[in-house]
């Protein structure tokens, strides 16, 4: 929850500083560059996390990995965050202005989980009913789980439908375990 918080509250402020510069979609770009780099590779992720690596190493592995690759703009918040010793959530801080970026262009995100990869079609058909429900464009992000067994579960926004079998499942043990004939007191 905390992450949470904190990773917001930057995104907000580098969101809102990109906006009063104009360059909102160069940073936005930058930031699936930096949240793409640290869910590719787990050692980054781990020295980022780690309170036994100093920062200075830290900042010189950010320098070293984005130098170049990355806006003026991108590249002074990463050195801000890394001098108030936040790189711990640098992956939550992008993956939170990617979010809010699309919130504020209209996009909406919506998750899918199914047992086996889904067609085209079943696809369109999903984005259309997300898309009529939220008002908005969708972004559909496909998950495969065979633990699912048969169904989905879609998420978005606050809302999650869960058809999977294995919920059910769940469900008619649950009710099994329950003894009809014996009052509960």
């Amino acid at each position: 929850m905390i992450e949470t918080k904190v990773a917001n509250r930057y995104a907000k402020s580098l969101l809102g500083l990109a906006m009063e510069r104009k360059i909102e979609e160069k940073v936005f770009e930058d930031m699936k560059l930096i949240a793409g780099t640290i869910d590719q590779n787990h050692e980054l992720s781990v020295v980022f996390r780690s309170p036994i690596i100093n920062t200075d190493k830290k900042d010189a592995i950010i320098k070293q990995i984005f130098s170049g690759k990355i806006n003026d703009v991108t590249f002074a918040f990463l050195d801000i965050i890394t001098r108030k010793r936040r790189e711990y959530y640098l992956e939550q801080i992008a993956n939170e202005f990617i979010a809010i970026y699309k919130a504020s262009k209209g996009i909406s995100i919506a998750y899918i989980t199914t047992a086996i990869p889904i067609d085209e079609t079943i696809r369109k058909e999903i984005i259309g009913i997300v898309k009529q429900k939220s008002g908005n464009q969708v972004e559909l992000i496909e998950q495969v789980d065979p633990e699912l067994v048969g169904g989905f579960v879609l998420r978005y926004g606050d809302e999650q439908f869960d058809t999977s079998f294995s919920r059910k499942l769940h469900s008619l043990r649950k009710d099994f375990r329950e003894n009809l004939y014996q009052k509960d007191y």
